[in-house]
């Protein structure tokens, strides 16, 4: 259900627009593909195991890195893994699709005049191939990686740099991303407007959200 017009933001209270990609803007789908069928099954062929086993294998490797830069981080699981993760996620890269309503949400905030940064954990490898496929970065005055921090954007650092780099004032801008440990961050960075998605994959179900206002889609923002 779209969100209520009193939970909308206020934008009349905005100069800044932050956006996260993935889940957010283009579509969960993706990575989910990439990281729980097309890397297991790459795994077990370089290293000869059952999918099945290539699956118990990565699932505590994967665990041991969530939150970290490291799991974001396409050279650290080349390295890792033994695979070319950047060359795998530019064979499979027709994948990559926006979530619905999210373009126009991006041309609408151009209209608008509003400033706009893409705040991202995505290596800049993986932001390569999905820029090309999908044009994003067009939209953006900023481009962020956290990957160009050395910290993640669960972490306050992220968000020091990141404000001291984009420039925005926290009481003016809003944030939109689908991970609860990053919004949290950002709120604890003193964000005014943070807002959840609850349907970052298209070929999944909608996800509960009570500690933040949430929307399905990043559209659901708009007046």
């Amino acid at each position: 259900m779209p969100v209520q017009p009193a939970q909308r933001p206020r934008w009349s209270q905005i100069d800044t627009v932050l956006l996260d990609m993935d889940g957010t803007l283009l579509d969960l789908q993706f990575d989910n593909y990439f990281w729980l069928q097309l890397v297991p099954e790459r795994f077990a062929q370089r290293h000869a195991l059952t999918l099945e086993a290539a699956r118990q294998a990565l699932t505590p490797r994967f665990a041991a890195r969530q939150g970290t830069l490291d799991w974001y981080c396409t050279d650290f699981w080349s390295r890792d893994l033994g695979l070319d993760i950047a060359a795998l996620k530019h064979e499979v890269r027709e994948r990559v699709e926006y979530l619905p309503g999210a373009e126009g949400f991006l041309a609408e905030m151009r209209r608008r005049r509003l400033r706009t940064a893409l705040l991202t954990n995505a290596h800049r490898d993986a932001l390569r191939v999905k820029d090309v496929q999908s044009g994003l970065t067009r939209y953006f005055d900023v481009v962020v990686s956290s990957h160009d921090y050395g910290a993640p954007k669960e972490s306050a650092e992220f968000w020091r740099r990141a404000q001291a780099e984009v420039g925005f004032d926290p009481s003016r801008s809003l944030f939109v991303d689908d991970s609860l440990a990053v919004l949290r961050a950002a709120r604890a960075h003193g964000i005014a407007q943070v807002y959840a998605i609850t349907h970052p994959d298209s070929g999944g179900g909608r996800r509960e959200v009570t500690e933040f206002p949430a929307v399905p889609r990043v559209a659901d923002l708009l007046d």
